[in-house]
């Protein structure tokens, strides 16, 4: 299957690290969001978009940043380096994304439109974890609730939370690694699955409680308070 094609044409990287490890940022803004009624990430939250408020925290911490966005649509946000319509999967329109990144930059960085309240401190932190060694890192946070194990609506087991950690993004990786675990179109529910599947090693970093994913109407009605309270320090 071809993959799409980008719809802009990439710029060079806006500024170069000091010790000239260029970082770049792919948004996943693609996705239909089926249990939300609608795409979540074109919502509005405070005095813009969900996806804007992705995308500005990507470019205040990114070289470039590149945008994924629905096959029907175009990107019509602030300007970036580069925009491209996604695929059928997330890990396909990650792959545009990938499309679009040049092979020249050192770090990817993955995150998703949907997460519109991540810090730059949070995209810093798993830079500098990659820029530390790992091939990858990714922000979690502590399981709080008891996890039990269905089978349809009877629990067969109860799960320890020991160990366990719910994933986030944003998630950087050393991008010869990334590029590598994409290769054959593999799928899973992150970029840090696919890593670890070709034998990379990813490490976890602190993740944000504020870093929320919107999937229901209420959880972008929640992610209003947050960027309120956040507005308001």
């Amino acid at each position: 299957m071809r993959r799409p094609t980008s719809r802009r044409t990439p710029t060079r990287p806006r500024r170069a690290s000091i010790d000239r490890v260029t970082v770049w940022a792919i948004v996943v803004a693609a996705g239909g969001g089926t249990r939300f009624g609608g795409a979540k990430q074109f919502e509005r939250l405070g005095d813009a978009r969900v996806v804007d408020h992705a995308v500005a925290a990507a470019a205040r911490s990114c070289d470039g940043v590149v945008v994924v966005v629905p096959a029907d649509r175009e990107w019509d946000g602030e300007s970036v380096s580069g925009s491209v319509r996604g695929g059928a999967t997330r890990a396909a329109s990650v792959r545009a994304g990938l499309d679009v990144v040049p092979e020249s930059v050192d770090i990817v960085v993955v995150h998703d439109a949907a997460r519109p309240l991540a810090s730059t401190d949070l995209f810093a932190a798993v830079i500098a974890a990659v820029r530390n060694g790992a091939d990858g890192a990714v922000p979690g946070v502590e399981v709080a609730d008891t996890l039990k194990r269905l089978d349809g609506s009877r629990i067969v087991a109860t799960v320890s939370r020991e160990g366990l950690v719910a994933v986030q993004t944003p998630q950087a990786f050393r991008a010869a690694r990334l590029r590598a675990a994409h290769r054959g179109d593999p799928d899973a529910t992150d970029d840090a699955a696919l890593v670890e599947a070709v034998g990379g090693e990813v490490v976890v970093v602190a993740g944000e409680v504020g870093n929320r994913k919107i999937t229901t109407p209420e959880d972008l009605d929640l992610a209003a308070v947050l960027l309120a309270t956040k507005m308001a320090r």
